[in-house]
């Protein structure tokens, strides 16, 4: 039970066809699904920004690590807050921040206290909006007992944050 492999194209014995082996990667299949994969993700990457549309004012201020997710508070450009995506109504803000604080303490593994004072609030406020709002937003947050507030503006575009300088001592005065 022998194969001759020597026949390329040609006929074998008692008539049949022989093959040889063809060692070709076919990458036209693959090369279709990864541009279809592509074009999926370029329609669907725009779509998946997360909060609500705000005009951000620009500094070149440090950026804040952390860890824990923070809640989102957004103002937008016509002085509608937003917790998340969520429309609040200026009186139901602080109940909302306080029942969430309340809802993520209960749920934290560690069960330490939790609450407002533990709570990290980002204040996202169109740079349109009067700073009178504004503040008038973050005074509310702030005396519910929230004391982890930080407003969040943007970075100008082609420039990085600044970093803090070291401490610097000066030069002796001449004489």
């Amino acid at each position: 039970m022998g194969v001759s492999l020597s026949h390329a194209t040609g006929r074998g014995r008692g008539g049949r066809r022989t093959f040889r082996p063809n060692s070709d990667i076919n990458v036209t299949p693959f090369v279709d699904v990864m541009l279809v994969l592509l074009i999926v993700f370029m329609v669907t990457a725009p779509l998946l920004t997360v909060g609500v549309p705000v005009d951000l004012p620009q500094t070149r201020a440090q950026n804040i690590p952390t860890k824990e997710q923070p809640l989102q508070v957004t103002i937008d450009a016509q002085g509608q807050i937003y917790v998340q995506k969520k429309p609040v109504a200026m009186e139901d803000l602080v109940p909302m921040l306080t029942a969430i604080a309340k809802a993520q303490a209960q749920g934290s593994a560690a069960g330490t206290g939790g609450g407002p004072g533990e709570t990290r609030i980002f204040v996202f406020g169109d740079q349109a909006l009067a700073y009178g709002r504004i503040m008038q937003v973050m005074g509310a947050i702030t005396s519910a007992g929230f004391t982890r507030v930080a407003l969040i503006s943007e970075t100008p575009k082609g420039q990085a944050a600044l970093t803090p300088a070291p401490a610097a001592t000066a030069p002796a005065p001449r004489r």
